[in-house]
């Protein structure tokens, strides 16, 4: 059974993701992403916006300033609704989101039969403040940005400017935000500072387009998570009640994961209609209209927008893919860990070793192929290893899920052949070292798809 004390530990072990700041005692609610958590989180960015963004002709990037005017957040409403309901114990003073009846049961049983006694809930406000300039009396007080949404919106009329796009078309970005969480936890999944991937695809102000997209968008992303991999049956969406839609949103809907901790959102579909467009065009008296050449009318448009986490999808793909098994080349039983990631996530795609690290004439040979393969950008990073027996070393890079491992022995020096070695079947297969690079990036490219349950 995968729990999450396991995928912690995995983490921190291998180099994922480490507490921010530890050795001052840590911050709450914020993560350091090692060597292979920071080649993980880039691929799942570059796969996003390989699909969203370059796998597309009506889609366009941006990337928006963290800092912005702080009537940027008054117009969108941030300052007055972005909040959350607050409680606190009045036993230990901790605070909790009024809407989390897990965590409040759990904290609960954590007194030991004494009966909790709550405060009633007030509105918490999540923008996290800081101060601007170099007179300490005249600092403005400004506000890292609680989501990288309206980056996009400030922007609107830049890009349709600068741009020969049309209605439908959609602006991306993915970048960092920030939350005052009243209560982060289970590990990444509810943290401070955080970051996103976000489409806002502008569309005609009508119901049937609204609809039309809304549906659209909705399978196509759903569809991305489940073809890098994440298991048909972990996967559902949930449309929001009336009661806890966003202040922008028509309509809501989130895809969630069957996590350790119950069904979770790490994406949200949203139709937020006008409100940003009509909100910053009344704040900021600057015409937000975009002009429709065919029908010669001026409008407003619709917005429909997909929002992801990127620290939860990382932490989700985690999760699906840590598998313990026996390894089924050997009658030992021995038991692994494998992360049986799709390879185009995977932090490491290939590993190289010398058979035998006390052999000048093997580790000369292993330096060389590995030096050959690094020519090739799709297959980097690439792991050296010549540590130990070679069974641990492969089942070193099954723990970080290393697709495939090229091991270099005295038969290489014979016929320039080396052995790649599969991390889910554990098969190896001899294959001439000139059609190595293009041997591995068929495999990579084919990849696993999603699992089935």
């Amino acid at each position: 059974m995968t729990t999450l004390d396991k995928i912690v530990s995995l983490c921190k072990r291998r180099g994922f993701i480490f507490p921010g700041s530890e050795i001052y005692g840590g911050l709450g609610g914020t993560w350091d992403y090692g060597p292979l958590g920071v080649e993980l989180k880039n691929n799942i960015k570059e796969a996003f916006w390989q699909s969203t963004v370059y796998g597309r002709n009506d889609v366009v990037g941006i990337d928006a300033a963290i800092l912005m005017n702080p009537k940027v957040w008054e117009a969108s409403g941030h300052v007055k609704a972005f909040v959350d309901p607050l409680v606190e114990c009045k036993i230990c003073h901790q605070r909790f989101k009024a809407d989390q009846k897990e965590d409040l049961a759990g904290h609960e049983k954590s007194h030991q039969g004494k009966k909790t006694q709550w405060t009633p809930s007030r509105k918490f406000n999540l923008l996290v403040e800081a101060k601007l300039g170099v007179v300490e009396e005249a600092k403005q007080k400004v506000y890292l940005r609680g989501e990288i949404t309206q980056g996009v919106h400030v922007n609107f009329k830049n890009v349709l400017d600068s741009t020969r796009l049309q209605i439908p078309f959609g602006i991306a970005q993915i970048g960092k935000a920030f939350r005052n969480e009243i209560n982060p936890g289970n590990f990444t999944f509810r943290s401070r500072e955080f970051e996103q991937m976000e489409l806002q695809f502008y569309i005609k102000p009508e119901e049937s387009q609204a609809r039309k997209w809304y549906e659209y968008w909705k399978k196509e992303r759903m569809n991305w998570y489940r073809t890098l991999g994440m298991t048909e049956n972990k996967l559902r969406f949930r449309q929001h009640e009336e009661n806890e839609r966003a202040h922008y949103a028509r309509d809501a809907w989130d895809i969630e994961y069957d996590s350790p901790f119950g069904w979770k959102e790490f994406e949200g579909i949203h139709n937020r209609g006008d409100w940003d467009l009509s909100q910053h065009q009344k704040s900021s008296g600057q015409d937000m209209q975009y002009f429709d050449q065919e029908t010669g009318k001026h409008y407003l448009p619709w917005i429909i927008e997909t929002s992801g986490g990127v620290d939860r999808a990382a932490l989700f793909f985690l999760i699906d893919a840590y598998n313990e098994d026996k390894d089924p080349s050997t009658n030992s039983g021995q038991g692994r860990v494998v992360l049986k990631l799709n390879p185009k996530l995977a932090p490491v795609k290939v590993a190289v070793f010398p058979l035998l690290a006390n052999k000048p004439e093997l580790v000369k040979k292993a330096r060389l192929v590995r030096e050959l393969l690094t020519v090739n950008r799709e297959l980097l990073p690439i792991a050296w290893d010549e540590r130990g027996n070679i069974g641990k070393r492969y089942y070193s890079q099954d723990e970080i899920g290393t697709p495939y491992c090229v091991t270099i022995d005295f038969k290489t020096l014979e016929d320039d052949t080396v052995t790649i070695r599969d991390r889910d079947t554990t098969k190896q297969e001899r294959v001439k070292i000139a059609s190595l690079a293009s041997q591995i990036n068929s495999r990579l490219n084919r990849g696993p798809t999603a699992n089935s349950g």
